[in-house]
């Protein structure tokens, strides 16, 4: 079960440097023709030359893709990822570029459930929530979301009495209304590293230790982490309405095992959830299912007995997902 991804563009990409561009979180394309370079991208290439069938070079697999009805060719890659369910953060890419909720379950050939991002909300005139915003936090569940999500960090940082007073009201707005709804929905917190407009000191999970207390009934997932992989496992290891995943971390860091290693140390197997985060392009969703399956190999291997390590991964890979999001 991914727990935490985002739709794929309508429009492939138009050449060879756009399409690297699809595997950055930078949006310069000055920055793009650096991507050939990381390791994860290379290794990219070999795993999808594998999968589609052609020639381990970029230029291969691009011809490949232009060479491939788009959304047959996504939905290849998406079934091969092998996700029976799919979470999908509904606030990015735009609508009017991406395929809605539905398709994207339909081309995976499972069921797909929409995240609601909260600051996508409108927002009266004095830059509070609207009240209309409000209900409809309340009623989100009603509405078939299985999940809210907040990209606070990215409007300042994750130290909320260092935020704008407009932004922490309303951030906390939205708590309190899904908290009040009596039925909460578990709300994923971007963390950690991401796009360049984020002041990534700022992005660091400790900070919301008072978010937690303050709202203790209801389910946090910390999304990404890295590089404060330790600070969310502790975390996760003494709240236990905190959880947390990998997402984005995995698959672009050059050593997923080590990373994965470090989150374990301290967090309960049953905090930790899979997501890829997958965005734009079908291809993160094979990477990122591929490097996870690897690391967890690796590292509940070396950890655990055989029947214990298969419990762990099982615990990962699906059924906390299914329990925290109540599917």
């Amino acid at each position: 079960m991914d727990h935490h991804a985002h739709s794929i563009l309508r429009t492939p990409p138009r050449d060879l440097n756009e399409f690297r561009g699809l595997f950055s979180e930078s949006a310069d394309p000055r920055q793009w023709p650096h991507v050939a370079t990381t390791i994860m991208y290379q290794r990219a290439v070999e795993l999808l030359a594998i999968e589609l069938g052609c020639e381990p070079r970029e230029e291969a697999i691009l011809r490949r893709r232009r060479g491939s009805d788009p959304l047959q060719y996504a939905s290849e890659l998406l079934r091969a990822a092998g996700a029976d369910v799919l979470l999908l953060d509904e606030g990015y890419p735009p609508a009017s570029e991406a395929l809605s909720t539905v398709e994207m379950g339909t081309l995976a050939g499972c069921p797909a459930y929409p995240v609601l991002r909260l600051e996508t909300l409108p927002t009266n005139e004095d830059g509070g929530l609207h009240e209309h915003s409000l209900t409809r936090v309340a009623a989100a569940r009603a509405a078939g979301y299985v999940a809210l999500k907040t990209v606070v960090a990215y409007r300042g940082g994750l130290d909320l009495e260092a935020l704008a007073p407009a932004t922490r009201a309303r951030l906390l707005d939205a708590l309190e209304a899904n908290r009040d709804s009596g039925d909460p929905l578990p709300v994923q917190i971007h963390t950690g590293f991401g796009d360049p407009d984020l002041l990534l000191a700022r992005a660091d999970p400790s900070y919301l230790k008072p978010l937690f207390e303050r709202f203790a009934e209801t389910s946090f997932v910390l999304l990404h982490c890295y590089p404060f992989i330790r600070e969310a496992g502790w975390l996760a290891s003494v709240y236990p309405n905190v959880f947390l995943d990998l997402s984005l971390t995995i698959p672009h860091v050059s050593r997923p095992a080590a990373i994965l290693a470090e989150a374990v140390e301290l967090a309960p197997l049953s905090k930790l959830l899979y997501g890829s985060d997958a965005v734009r392009t079908p291809e993160l969703y094979l990477l990122a299912a591929r490097a996870w399956r690897a690391a967890l190999a690796e590292v509940l291997g070396a950890l655990l007995s055989e029947r214990a390590a298969e419990r762990g991964a099982a615990l990962i890979l699906r059924k906390n997902a299914l329990a925290l999001y109540r599917l």
